[in-house]
């Protein structure tokens, strides 16, 4: 007796379903029975206060470092808590809080070295505009041009934190370049032998409220 074409197509079918059922049963027995996936890490934290920072959990796995290492004895394992916590600053870092307890020199690199792993150069140019309006300063010409380190100029000499340098009373150029026995800020450098003077090329830095105005795209203001 002939089967008809459609009867050979539905037994097919079934038989093909059967299978599917059979093995998708395997399949989900074998994952109950599955050892749980280990959770992914945290991956990068991007910091914004006091400065802008990264973190990469990633890195730090490599050299042989789990979660417990760091949390919770060192690190709220909470988004923003150590920036809410007002004490995330490099003087506490030197003090073993929070990265410090590891970038201590001995166990891993100095947290006042090596600033470019977890720090951003400004793109732009710093402009200070007290006491005076305005002066420039470029990243890009000391670091890249001139070979000079971060933390020359970060441990001692400026802070890293935007606009806090030009608040200060003695931020002069009284200090910086005039009062020689007290030497601070760029005049460290600037002394007429380590860099050029402050009595020379004082337009390099000093470039007005006419430079600032066209930097910041604004409109000279009519007279």
């Amino acid at each position: 007796m002939k089967v008809p074409s459609r009867m050979i197509f539905k037994i097919i079918g079934l038989t093909i379903l059967f299978i599917c059922m059979v093995l998708g049963q395997q399949i989900s027995a074998e994952d109950k029975n599955a050892e749980p996936e280990e959770e992914e890490h945290g991956g990068k934290i991007m910091y914004e206060k006091p400065v802008k920072a990264v973190f990469d959990h990633e890195l730090h796995i490599e050299q042989g470092l789990d979660c417990d290492s760091c949390h919770d004895e060192i690190f709220e394992m909470e988004t923003g808590a150590a920036e809410a916590s007002g004490e995330f600053t490099m003087a506490v870092f030197s003090q073993g809080k929070y990265c410090g307890a590891c970038h201590d020199g001995d166990t891993a690199f100095d947290a006042y070295s090596q600033c470019d792993s977890c720090h951003f150069a400004p793109k732009g140019p710093v402009i200070f505009t007290e006491p005076v309006k305005a002066v420039i300063f470029e990243h890009s010409i000391h670091s890249e041009e001139n070979g000079i380190s971060c933390e020359e100029c970060h441990r001692k000499l400026f802070r890293m934190v935007k606009g806090s340098n030009q608040k200060k009373p003695d931020f002069s150029m009284e200090n910086m370049y005039c009062n020689r026995t007290h030497v601070k800020y760029c005049g460290i450098c600037h002394d007429g032998d380590t860099a050029f003077a402050d009595t020379t090329q004082c337009t390099r830095c000093h470039i007005g409220v006419k430079g600032y105005n066209r930097i910041m795209g604004k409109q000279p203001e009519k007279g």
